[in-house]
């Protein structure tokens, strides 16, 4: 079974995927939503990719550096054994700013023996859309592309760069590296730069994870979830990615096939609310400054996504010359959901600024952007939240009362009334209350379906969604109210399938949803534990951690039967949403005394 058995690299400005043999199959250059230099993942055949090549005698495997986003991948046969280690740049200068360049750095370890492998260097540019064309000069390998919009890319290297060109054999005798870069490079390049490029992103991951707040349980798959979430946040302007690519199907076959590589409100303010209880704020700060920045006057609507340099135009267009994940047509870049109406957004942007409020000083220019944005957000919802819309899940076809989104403008009124009080403007909080309760009792009485048992995806509905498992989180509804408690337990006897959680089961513009959505199987696991069932979400939050790659990491579904991995990936909302769960189901912080027994123990 084919699985999606890759690790992520990355700075925070763009990122690669590389196989569990050692494969660049996925990269775009020079930032995340650039055009690809390898697209195998896409396109077996045309994608293009950067393999380390070995006989079949040797034995492959895969592990991150613990703590950091730095991939090694170690081949053995006998004696003869190296490692590639694979990384991007990025640490803090000595102006405390960041070296963060549009470089991958190879650096093949040399362990012991006499090892030998094949390069196959084969970049694609463009997508692979036109003809790349590759030189070898003095100093580097230089790629180009013919025809089309010009681009390039550079590789140097201490080994023999006729022989990488031909993929001829390599005798290993010393440490060796590769440097792919989207600039021609202005210092010599050697070992020992590519070196101390390594160790000092080292120091940089250890530092950011030690900052990370730690749990009593879980703190491995916490904290990798957490590396993957920095990992998608573009330190450029703030920007979170919902995944690092495009066009990996729901399902092999269908044409469930979306580009991820931009910023949706919703996904990045949840992430944005999980960092920052993780104590990662500065990842907060940039966010709400990246918000203030695309959301600059009263009246303008604010969009459900944005390229992840603040664009509003998203233009969806179908690469047709790509196979596709599996041959499953379209690859698609681009994404016109940009254009939906998601009246949930507005709750979920507000309670991420309602957290910054409560638990950070901010500058009284920035407080007072937010506030500003805050009452215009009231003023939409005001206007909006008894108005059908496209709902969390971007039905493209259909206008419907959106249980969620109706729970989410109740959230933006909440949070604004919270926030109102932090900001001492009470003339606001007798008409926001007002209008919060009345968003409260039309949705308890229309969303709630008295013959099932639960509430639905939508008003006057006997379908139910997954998204209803999140009034309690949100502050809607109380874990103990038997509505709640019967609407858990129903939701998961009708969308739970071999312990996988349907988003909803009902047609959407596409047909009958087929796999399962993982974000939602997290969200059932939460609700089960808010309600007492505590032994029963434990068993499944172990199973479901069972599921991720062979480095744990998660995409947007899985796959009922094989538990395979489909969807973009790595996926922002799996992650996040695994942090979440893990936080609830850990049994808290540890201490800070346990802290300082865990670090004796480690250091010996």
């Amino acid at each position: 079974m084919n699985n999606l058995n890759y690790g992520v690299i990355g700075n925070c400005k763009s990122a690669a995927l590389i196989s569990q043999s050692g494969s660049m199959d996925w990269c775009c250059l020079p930032e995340f939503d650039s055009t690809s230099v390898f697209a195998k993942i896409l396109d077996k055949n045309i994608g293009g990719s950067f393999e380390i090549i070995v006989d079949e005698n040797y034995e492959i495997s895969q592990s991150y550096i613990y703590k950091t986003n730095i991939l090694v991948t170690k081949f053995k046969q006998g004696e003869h054994q190296f490692e590639v280690v694979d990384f991007m740049p990025r640490y803090k200068t000595e102006d405390n700013g960041y070296y963060a360049p549009p470089d991958i750095i190879r650096f093949i370890k040399y362990l012991s023996g006499a090892p030998v492998f094949k390069v196959k260097y084969d970049p694609k540019l463009e997508y692979a859309a036109y003809p790349t064309k590759t030189i070898i000069q003095k100093e580097y390998i230089k790629s180009y592309t013919k025809k089309g919009p010009y681009n390039s890319v550079y590789l140097y290297s201490n080994l023999d760069l006729n022989k990488i060109a031909k993929s001829d054999e390599i005798k290993l005798k010393d440490d060796a590296y590769f440097l792919l870069s989207y600039n021609q490079k202005i210092l010599e390049q050697n070992v020992e730069r590519a070196y101390l490029k390594l160790e000092r992103t080292k120091v940089y991951w250890l530092n950011w994870s030690e900052r990370t707040k730690r749990f009593k349980k879980y703190n491995d798959e916490v904290l990798r979830s957490a590396l993957v979430l920095k990992l998608l946040s573009y330190n450029k302007t703030g920007a979170v990615l919902a995944a690092i690519t495009t066009s990996l199907p729901e399902t092999i076959g269908e044409i469930r096939n979306w580009d991820y590589r931009f910023c949706w409100i919703r996904d990045a303010s949840m992430v944005i609310k999980i960092m920052t209880e993780l104590g990662h704020k500065n990842m907060a700060r940039r966010y709400l400054d990246f918000v203030i920045d695309i959301i600059p006057e009263k009246d303008e609507k604010i969009q459900i996504m944005y390229g992840i340099n603040r664009e509003k135009k998203l233009t969806e267009k179908i690469l047709s010359h790509l196979e596709g994940y599996e041959e499953s047509a379209p690859v698609r870049i681009g994404n016109d959901a940009y254009r939906q109406k998601q009246n949930d957004i507005y709750g979920i942007l507000v309670d991420v600024i309602y957290q910054h409020f409560s638990l950070y000083d901010t500058t009284l220019e920035n407080s007072e952007e937010l506030w500003t944005i805050v009452r215009s957000i009231v003023k939409i919802v005001k206007d909006n939240w008894d108005k059908p819309d496209r709902g969390i899940w971007e039905i493209r076809t259909e206008h419907k009362h959106f249980t969620f989104s109706k729970v989410l403008c109740w959230v933006a009124i909440d949070r604004a009334i919270k926030i109102a009080k932090l900001v001492n403007k009470r003339n606001y909080i007798k008409e926001w209350s007002e209008l919060a309760d009345r968003i409260k009792q039309d949705t308890l009485l229309k969303a709630w379906n008295e013959k099932i048992g639960a509430f639905t995806q939508s008003y006057d509905s006997d379908d139910l969604d997954a998204s209803t498992l999140l009034m309690e989180p949100y502050g809607f509804i109380e874990a103990d109210d038997p509505r709640y408690m019967s609407t858990v337990k129903e939701t998961q006897k009708q969308l739970c399938k071999n312990g996988l959680m349907y988003r909803y089961k009902n047609k959407d513009d596409f047909g009958q949803p087929s796999s399962s959505f993982t974000i939602c199987t997290f969200w059932m696991i939460n609700s089960l534990y808010k309600i007492g069932d505590k032994e029963q979400a434990t068993n499944v939050f172990k199973q479901l951690l069972s599921y991720s790659n062979h480095l744990g990491l998660f995409s947007e579904d899985i796959d009922f039967k094989s538990k395979r991995l489909l969807g973009n990936f790595p996926q922002a909302y799996s992650h996040l949403a695994l942090i979440e769960t893990a936080m609830n189901i850990s049994g808290g912080r540890i201490t800070r005394e346990e802290k300082i027994i865990e670090s004796m123990r480690y250091s010996g």
